[in-house]
């Protein structure tokens, strides 16, 4: 009938309107150990996933180490595998998230070694690494009024101790020849783009900077740091824009290649891997969901980030100190608003360790791989079978953990306590 021939005329008329309309945006997430990719449309759909390996090296004890190139080029391939078959031209911004961990460059932006072997491609201090344990213990005898905006105590997981180290260390190779200090999400939008603009939520949460008032001199001075007071802060970083505020010049026509988008793409300023899930949570449209948070203000959620490390995050109106919680942090993850952190350093990975540990892991990983799942995934379901034969807990009725087998980041804010499992048998 002309009816439904008009019908369907109109409708794929519609369709290729909304098509012509559809937009995209990348996004990047940089973890510990992988690098995932996202498309995604203006509606939010998800269209398309990628996930790359990258390297981590642990030369002794507590040192954790990772590459830039190798982080860069991962980022690389995940991009280029989601953007296959888009136009590329709709693409309209891109933005990355990545470890808290600490990047150091030349003056010629090359990489240089945060190590005694000299080893220049292993240039990033990741977060988890506590090398820094007698530094920060310095800097927390100092007593400096930044402290109050890190619970009262600096981890050694932050900036300041680790580079206190790189100075005491590695001064001949590495301090003295370094330009650069990145926190790595920085160095990302950096790579990306070539601008040295930071990102408020690294400089707040990770390097003592005040979102109202800047740098304190007075701190880097006190802690022997006083090299990052000179020129304006070059070394690290002196232009600051909020998360998600475009980067100026857009993506350079060299990473533009790299990543398989064209020049010029929108780059977002960047976020911590954790805040960047904090803010998809506590900002997250929950209406018509029946969920108890709908309806009250974004205030009242607390998300909790979960992967290598944990991470509990609330904001507030009004600065919250809690000692041995870190922050408040004005502005890092929602603007205009303050945020407090607390969390583990081992979570995911202390899991990882106690079931690789395991005299059965073997076994495990055999059926798990038989059965096509991944081992966590087997564990879950054999857990269920379980529950069907013994009451809920009784597998764990006389085992306790203290969970600190990488000390504890709060509340107690102790990177040299120790974890236990009591309750063992022959």
């Amino acid at each position: 009938h002309p009816e439904n021939f008009c019908t369907i005329n109109c409708l794929l008329e519609m369709s290729n309107k909304m098509h012509e309309l559809v937009h995209y945006y990348v996004g990047i997430d940089v973890g510990s150990a992988s690098v995932r990719a996202a498309l995604v449309d203006q509606f939010g759909t998800v269209l398309a996933l990628a996930e790359q390996p990258i390297q981590i090296w642990e030369p002794q004890p507590h040192h954790y180490e990772q590459s830039s190139e190798d982080i860069w080029n991962a980022c690389c391939i995940v991009c280029k595998t989601v953007v296959q078959g888009i136009d590329i031209n709709r693409i309209r911004g891109l933005g990355f998230d990545a470890t808290c961990s600490l990047v150091v460059l030349d003056d010629q932006f090359r990489p240089l070694a945060v190590n005694v072997e000299g080893e220049h491609n292993r240039n990033i201090v990741m977060w988890m690494d506590h090398r820094a344990f007698s530094q920060a213990e310095r800097i927390n005898q100092t007593k400096h009024s930044v402290l109050d905006s890190v619970g009262g105590t600096m981890s050694v997981e932050m900036q300041p101790p680790k580079l206190l180290w790189i100075k005491e260390n590695l001064k001949e190779t590495c301090w003295k020849k370094a330009a650069h200090f990145f926190d790595l999400p920085d160095f990302l939008s950096w790579k990306a783009t070539s601008s040295l603009t930071r990102s408020l939520c690294t400089l707040v949460c990770k390097w003592t900077y005040k979102a109202d008032s800047g740098w304190d001199d007075s701190f880097w001075e006190l802690v022997g740091l006083e090299e990052f007071t000179k020129d304006g802060h070059a070394k690290i970083g002196n232009h600051v824009l909020s998360p998600g505020s475009p980067v100026e010049y857009g993506l350079s026509p060299e990473a533009a290649k790299d990543l398989g988008l064209s020049p010029g793409t929108a780059v977002a300023a960047s976020l911590i891997d954790a805040h960047a899930g904090g803010l998809g949570l506590i900002g997250a449209d929950v209406r018509g969901y029946s969920l108890p948070c709908e309806g009250q203000p974004i205030t009242s959620r607390l998300a909790l980030i979960c992967g290598t490390s944990s991470c509990h995050m609330a904001i507030s109106k009004t600065p919250i100190f809690v000692p041995g919680v870190w922050g408040p942090y004005y502005s890092a993850m929602v603007p205009g608003f303050w945020l407090n952190e607390g969390g583990q350093s081992a979570a995911g990975k202390l899991m990882n360790h106690i079931v690789q540990g395991h005299a059965a892991f073997s076994e495990l990983e055999v059926k798990a791989k038989s059965s096509g799942q991944n081992i966590y995934t087997y564990l879950n379901s054999h857990l269920e079978l379980i529950k069907g034969r013994l009451p809920a807990g009784s597998l764990t009725v006389d085992l306790h953990v203290w969970p600190d087998f990488h000390g504890n980041r709060s509340p107690l804010a102790d990177p040299a306590l120790k974890g236990m499992v009591v309750g063992l048998t022959l």
